[in-house]
């Protein structure tokens, strides 16, 4: 008759020595008793087991093995009342406020913790506009370069500094109604207002020439040049500032520059504005000419990570020679205009005073069209004027041009 478990209990009385097998034996193999009792270890260990005894780690392991016991962790809790104990519910409050100091409830209330690594609620605050930051890291350039600011608070100019001490003829298509803006009160700068001995001189030099120049030969007309305008650039200021340095008893060389607004008659469209600004770089010493020049944009230029330049002959009123600055784009693979430069003629600075042997080298280039390119902005008006997402106003970075 077969056992239950038979073959796993023989295995064992085997092992412990309780019995022995001969299968020699006549009539086949014959277990023969080896012990006159038998003491089971296994019973005697699961006892203790569950008399909760201390039994080796080896021993529970082994009949763990056999699947006789199987773990069974129970977790018990003391609980006590603690020094915040009370029979209700208060929510703590959030805020120490007056009434709580002056009636002292504040002494039996509960307060929440403050979560010093929380972050704040976003502050409503003013943001500064794209152009900002980008004419920001400009100023920084030509100030590392040791030029010093000129003031340009002036947007009101008039057609003396604006355009004929620059040697601009009056009859200039620039100085039309179509290209210029001009103010209807108070429509002229009082006369007395003009030096009146430099206002001669650029009268004779328009009308007659001078300082190796035949003129334009016309009649100048002082009521023409007392028209106030809009600026239409900023080399008015540095017309203004290099007259200044002309007065002085002694003429020391000087690096400025101007970054501002500057007002024309233009056709809006996505690459134009009646209202823009325009960065200019002025160096006044003696003795410079197109190879200070060219060696000067080169290395302003390469501040602002441009390196592969070329340059244009053009044509300005007021410098000779000059120049159109070109840079290599590599987006669009061609060579793109970023400015325009020149040497200011000596019609324009022999008459302010300067000394025959001073020359003055100066280039210019405008803010928007870089802003553009940095926010990835096709439409002009899209970054200035009442199309103007405000969410990339706040969102723009701080600028930081990627020099060389």
């Amino acid at each position: 008759m077969k056992l239950p478990n038979a073959k796993i209990g023989f295995s064992k009385a085997m092992t412990l020595g309780w019995i022995s097998i001969d299968k020699k034996a006549e009539g086949g193999p014959t277990v023969f008793r080896k012990v006159e009792t038998a003491e089971d270890e296994v019973v005697k260990v699961l006892n203790s087991i569950s008399e909760q005894k201390s039994v080796p780690d080896k021993v529970i392991q082994d009949v763990k093995k056999r699947k006789l016991i199987s773990p069974v962790v129970t977790k018990f809790y003391k609980v006590t009342k603690g020094p915040g104990f009370s029979t209700t519910i208060q929510r703590p409050e959030a805020d120490l406020t007056a009434e709580m100091l002056q009636d002292g409830s504040w002494k039996s209330k509960t307060f929440k913790d403050y979560n010093f690594a929380a972050r704040g609620a976003p502050m409503t605050s003013g943001y500064l506009h794209p152009l900002l930051k980008v004419r920001a890291e400009y100023r920084r350039i030509f100030l590392d370069m040791g030029f010093s600011e000129m003031p340009t608070a002036q947007f009101v100019e008039n057609g003396f500094w604006n355009f004929d001490a620059l040697f601009q003829p009056q009859q200039h298509p620039a100085r039309d109604a179509h290209d210029t803006f001009f103010i209807s009160d108070p429509a002229l700068t009082k006369e007395a207002k003009f030096p009146s001995d430099y206002l001669e001189r650029v009268k004779t030099t328009h009308e007659k020439g001078g300082y190796g120049s035949t003129g334009y030969d016309y009649d100048w007309k002082v009521v023409e040049a007392q028209k106030n305008i809009l600026r239409t650039h900023t080399t008015a200021v540095s017309a203004r500032m290099l007259y200044k340095i002309a007065q002085q008893p002694e003429f020391k060389p000087v690096k400025m520059f101007s970054i501002d607004r500057v007002f024309r008659n233009e056709t809006l469209d996505a690459t134009h504005l009646a209202e823009f600004h325009q960065i200019e770089g002025v160096v006044a010493d003696r003795n410079l000419n197109l190879g200070h020049l060219i060696g000067i944009l080169h290395t302003f230029f390469k501040k602002l990570g441009i390196e592969k330049l070329k340059f244009k002959p053009a044509y300005n009123p007021y410098t000779e020679p000059s120049m159109e600055i070109f840079s290599y784009h590599e987006g669009l693979k061609k060579w793109v205009e970023i400015g325009n430069s020149g040497i200011f003629r000596p019609e324009m600075l022999l008459p302010m005073g300067l000394p025959a042997d001073v020359n003055v080298i100066a280039w210019g280039l405008s803010l928007e069209r870089p802003t553009m390119i940095k926010c990835g902005i096709n439409n002009i008006r899209e970054l200035i004027g009442p199309k103007v997402n405000l969410n990339m106003v706040q969102d723009f970075p701080i600028c930081r041009v990627n020099k060389a």
